[in-house]
C-alpha cells in the first residue's frame, strides 16, 4: 500500500510519565516504530543504602504516589524475608485489605478518567463533568469511598505511615472497621452502574489480537493480590511457575539504546503485566461476584487483546469489593487483637512481591548484622510492560495501514492502546509524545 503518513501528537495526556513513540512510515513503507522512555532515572536503589530496615518502607513508598500502598508492602515483605520475620495471620489480613484499596481506587481513576474519555469521543474528563455529570460524580464517589478505607488501615494511602515491619504502628477499631463495611454497602449501587456503563461503551474498545506471555503472581487459595508465588502463562495455556525469591529468573531485564528504563523478557521476547495477566492467570480464583462481571463483560481467558485490560480493571473492582467485605468480616468476628511486632531472626538478603494495580512488583534487600541495609533492586510493573509495547505497535502499526485507517484514526488507536496498560511511566507528571514522521 502507497501511503505517506504525517502525524505529531505533543503533550498525550491521560498517561503517568513521558515516553515517545516515532513511527515513519514513507510511500507505504515503515521505516521506523519505536516506543522509547527517556525519563531520567531516580536512583531510589541508592537511597536506601546505609538506612535502617525500619526505615526502608517509608522511602520505596515514594516510588510512586499512586502505588504507594504497593511498594510499602513489596518492601515491607522483601524486609522481612531478609530478617526472618513472619507476620500474623491478622496482619496479613488487613495488609490485604490495603492492598485491595490501592486497586480499588487505581482501577477507579484509570477506568473513569483516563479511558473512559476515549471511549466517549472526548478529550478529557472535563467535558464529560457536563455530558456526563453523574457518571463523573460516581466516579468520584468511589474514588472517595477507596480512599477512606485504605486510609483507616495505612494511615494515608499515599506514602502509609501504619503498616511496617513486623505487624502494623496502629491498628483500626472494630468500629472503624463497620463504618467502612456500611460504606462499602451502600456504594453497591455506584458499583452496579460501572458495570452497566462499561458494557455499553464494550463496542468502542479496539478489537485487536497478539498473542504473548503473561505474568502474575498466583495462588491456589484465592485471587492473588497480597501474596504468591510468580505464574507465567502462554496463549495456548503453558503455564509456568517460579519462587518470588527467583524473580530475576523470569524478568531477565535487559537495555534497549532508545530507553532509560529497563526493559523484561521471559520465555517469549517480551511479556505483560496488569490487569489482564492477572486475569488470565487468575480467573478460576476470582470471587463469584468478579466471575459474573467478567461473563457480562465477555472478558474470558486468555485473552490476548490488550486493549481489554481495562474491562479486566473493572472485574477486578468488583473482586477488591467482595474480597474486601469478606476481610472486614472476618476482623470484625475475630476481633482486632493488639499485637507486638514480630522482631528480626536473622540478618541477610530478601525479596519480596505484591500485585500493584499496573501489574507485579518485586522488591528485593540485603541487610547486615545491625539491620543496615546494604543494597537494593526493584522492578516496576511498567518496566515490565515496555517491551510488550513495542511488539504491540510492531503489530498493529501494519495492520491500521493495511486497513487504511486515516491519520486521525490511526493516532487515537495508538493512544489507546498506551493507555490500556494503565502506565506509570516515571511516577511523576510529565507527558508522552508521539511523532510520526514521513
Amino acid at each position: 500500500m502507497s501511503k505517506t503518513i504525517n502525524i505529531a501528537v505533543h503533550h498525550l495526556t491521560r498517561v503517568e510519565g513521558h515516553g515517545n513513540i516515532a513511527v515513519n512510515v514513507a510511500s507505504g513503507r515503515i521505516e521506523k516504530c519505536e516506543w522509547a522512555v527517556p525519563e531520567a532515572p531516580r536512583f531510589f536503589e541508592a537511597m536506601i543504602r546505609g538506612r535502617h530496615y525500619s526505615e526502608v518502607a517509608r522511602i520505596t513508598s515514594r516510588i510512586c504516589g499512586i502505588c504507594s500502598i504497593g511498594h510499602t508492602l513489596a518492601s515491607l515483605k522483601a524486609t522481612e524475608a531478609a530478617l526472618g520475620i513472619k507476620v500474623t495471620p491478622q496482619t496479613e489480613k488487613l495488609r490485604a485489605l490495603m492492598k485491595h484499596a490501592e486497586n480499588f481506587d487505581s482501577h477507579v481513576l484509570h477506568v473513569y478518567f483516563l479511558a473512559a474519555p476515549d471511549l466517549l469521543g472526548a478529550p478529557s474528563v472535563f467535558p464529560l463533568v457536563k455530558t456526563h455529570g453523574e457518571v463523573v460524580a460516581r466516579a468520584l464517589r468511589l474514588k472517595r469511598l477507596a480512599h477512606e478505607w485504605g486510609s483507616l488501615i495505612a494511615g494515608r494511602t499515599t506514602h502509609p505511615t501504619k503498616a511496617v515491619p513486623g505487624g502494623f504502628a496502629k491498628l483500626p477499631t472494630v468500629r472503624e472497621l463497620s463504618d467502612v463495611r456500611e460504606k462499602l454497602l451502600s456504594a453497591v449501587p455506584d458499583l452496579e452502574a460501572t458495570l452497566a456503563t462499561v458494557k455499553a461503551l464494550a463496542g468502542a474498545i479496539p478489537v485487536f489480537d497478539r498473542p504473548t506471555e503473561y505474568m502474575a503472581l498466583h495462588s491456589r487459595d484465592g485471587y492473588a493480590l497480597y501474596d504468591g508465588e510468580v505464574q507465567t502463562i502462554l496463549p495456548d495455556g503453558d503455564k509456568a511457575a517460579y519462587k518470588v525469591s527467583d524473580y530475576r529468573k523470569c524478568t531477565n531485564e535487559y537495555v534497549v539504546p532508545a530507553s532509560t528504563a529497563k526493559y523484561t523478557r521471559n520465555r517469549l521476547e517480551s511479556y505483560a503485566a496488569g490487569a489482564l495477566a492477572r486475569f488470565n492467570n487468575n480467573h478460576a480464583q476470582l470471587h463469584p461476584e468478579a466471575k459474573k462481571a467478567a461473563a457480562a463483560l465477555g472478558l474470558k481467558a486468555v485473552n490476548t487483546n490488550p486493549y481489554m485490560n481495562t474491562v479486566a480493571q473493572v472485574v477486578e473492582i468488583v473482586q477488591s469489593f467482595h474480597e474486601s467485605l469478606g476481610l472486614i468480616d472476618d476482623l470484625i468476628k475475630t476481633g482486632v487483637k493488639d499485637e507486638p511486632l514480630v522482631k528480626p531472626t536473622k540478618h541477610a538478603k530478601g525479596a519480596g512481591a505484591v500485585e500493584v494495580p499496573r501489574g507485579i512488583l518485586f522488591h528485593e534487600y540485603e541487610y547486615d548484622r545491625d539491620g543496615m541495609c546494604l543494597g537494593g533492586n526493584c522492578i516496576i510493573p511498567t518496566n515490565q510492560n515496555h517491551a510488550n509495547i513495542q511488539k504491540d505497535f510492531e503489530k498493529l502499526v501494519p495492520e491500521l495501514l493495511d486497513q487504511g485507517v486515516d491519520e486521525k484514526q490511526m493516532e487515537l488507536r495508538l493512544e489507546m492502546l498506551v493507555r490500556a496498560y494503565d502506565p506509570c511511566i516515571s511516577c511523576s507528571t510529565h507527558f508522552l509524545d508521539v511523532k510520526f514522521v514521513s
